[in-house]
């Protein structure tokens, strides 16, 4: 059994460590920006005018060493070890090979050796149609946080649903879920 995941924002707290690498470099956030998905926006600068920043911040040292999201790890191991299902990761970071494998690393680290059978890497802002439809009909569940992103899994057949950020919260169009225990339950069915 497998589920097909993205990473940033559904299994590690991206926002968390690229804010802190920001504020670093002498970046503020805006107000209100929890509830802004793109990454320009956030900072106050022109829609999609950070995707370098992004890169960069993708392909530093640090996408090594993300902290995992809420509850995932428990609950991500809860649905490998109990139910045997294993995840594929399918991610927008970057066509870098070293980033590549600093964020299996980091993966594995967190989630555990077994719990991924595999990964797809896409370039920085990548959309996932090409990946998602390598799985068309298969009726997996795809969690994601990009709107965007599960109405593409929606088209191939897939079951998406949304982990829930400020961003979105107002989403009508699929299942929505605040963390992995609420998803854990929808899964299994408790």
């Amino acid at each position: 059994m497998v589920i097909l995941t993205d990473c940033d924002g559904v299994l590690c707290n991206w926002e968390y460590a690229f804010n802190i690498w920001m504020e670093r470099k002498g970046f503020k956030r805006i107000e209100g920006h929890e509830f802004i998905y793109d990454i320009g926006l956030r900072y106050g600068m022109e829609k999609g005018s950070m995707k370098h920043m992004v890169r960069d911040f993708n392909e530093s040292a640090m996408i090594g060493f993300l902290p995992p999201l809420r509850d995932a790890i428990e609950y991500v191991q809860k649905l490998h070890r109990e139910h045997g299902y294993v995840f594929h990761c399918i991610t927008s970071l970057s066509l870098d090979t070293s980033a590549c494998r600093l964020r299996t690393q980091n993966l594995q680290k967190i989630f555990g050796e077994t719990v991924f059978e595999e990964f797809i890497y896409l370039d920085t802002g990548a959309d996932k149609d090409d990946a998602l439809s390598a799985y068309y009909g298969k009726g997996y569940y795809w969690i994601e946080d990009k709107p965007a992103n599960a109405l593409s899994g929606k088209r191939f057949g897939l079951q998406s649903v949304l982990i829930e950020h400020g961003h979105n919260m107002n989403n009508k169009d699929f299942p929505i879920v605040k963390n992995w225990k609420q998803l854990y339950n929808m899964i299994i069915g408790e």
